[in-house]
């Protein structure tokens, strides 16, 4: 199949087709490891390759807020409610599998920020499609959505777990991993998400959830903020009090009190001087190395020439 295929979508789908029926068992490791390589790379080209009509995939979106998230799990696992309950989107929801079509993206208020989440087409055996693959691969965190109720839950785990093993979307960090025990409102969810826990402990551990739990969904959000490893830096001007409904700068978290110059303005950065920082508890308008890593919540003053 590999040999006949000519497009860059011909040879990933040779690829992900290698992968799935390629026996696995220890004396294939190393040709699972190098297709799983050659298809990371290919996702990567096609990705980064400019649009011969000019016009976009449906599945490619700008990214927008702190960072992405793409919500993920088998048919009418609550996916799609969770991203209304988050975003307020609103995806369709029915109590019906294959709602959901489409990619939906929303935006997800944390604090004084927005996340983007997207809402995705449900993963089964027999409906698995290659774009939605790779815009998982290209997310920070995947989220992992199942309802702990259904009767195929074992199955849908299983399946799920060795799919995104199988083309290696998780060999690499982003995206990091959320699974979610979703509908645990519902009668016997304790007890169900008990024996499922015990079962898979060693390879994730499941979040309870509701949509319907206030305290699940806030715990959720911050969950989701500090996945997406970034701070929050805020500024003022030097002898000025900090703008009212000022907006943060976001930074990787690691970086520096140059870096977060420069994310200002370029010119803050190359005639940089000192900066003052204020961090509770003890550092009100300090002094602060160029070098020192920004925390979040960090508030700076940067003094250039």
């Amino acid at each position: 199949m590999s040999r006949r295929a000519r497009s860059p979508q011909e040879k990933l789908a040779a690829l992900e087709e290698m992968l799935r029926v390629i026996p696995k068992h220890k004396g294939t490791e190393k040709l699972q490891a190098d297709l799983r390589k050659r298809l990371s790379r290919l996702k990567k080209e096609e990705a980064s390759r400019p649009s011969r009509t000019g016009h976009r995939p449906f599945y490619q979106m700008d990214r927008e807020g702190a960072g992405r998230v793409v919500v993920c799990g088998p048919p009418n696992s609550g996916k799609s409610a969770l991203v209304d309950c988050l975003t307020g989107a609103r995806p369709e929801v029915a109590d019906y599998p294959f709602t959901t079509r489409l990619p939906l993206p929303g935006m997800m208020d944390y604090e004084d920020i927005q996340i983007q989440l997207i809402d995705t087409p449900p993963l089964a055996p027999a409906a698995v499609e290659g774009w939605l693959l790779q815009m998982m691969s290209q997310g920070e965190v995947v989220l992992l959505v199942f309802d702990v109720n259904d009767p195929d839950l074992l199955e849908q785990t299983e399946f799920l777990l060795d799919l995104l093993s199988d083309r290696g979307i998780l060999e690499n960090e982003p995206p990091k991993l959320v699974v979610l025990a979703g509908k645990m409102d519902q009668a016997g969810a304790d007890q169900n998400l008990q024996i499922w826990g015990e079962l898979f402990a060693e390879r994730f551990q499941a979040h309870p959830f509701s949509v319907r739990d206030p305290q699940m969904v806030e715990q959720l959000r911050e969950r989701l903020f500090r996945l997406l490893d970034v701070v929050r830096v805020y500024t003022k001007r030097p002898g000025h009090p900090v703008a009212a409904g000022a907006s943060p700068f976001l930074l990787k978290r690691g970086a520096t009190v140059i870096d977060a110059a420069g994310c200002v303005h370029k010119d803050l950065a190359s005639g940089f001087r000192f900066a003052r920082i204020w961090r509770p508890p003890d550092r009100n308008g300090q002094m602060i190395d160029r070098h020192e890593a920004v925390q979040d919540r960090d508030l700076l003053e940067i003094h250039a020439s």
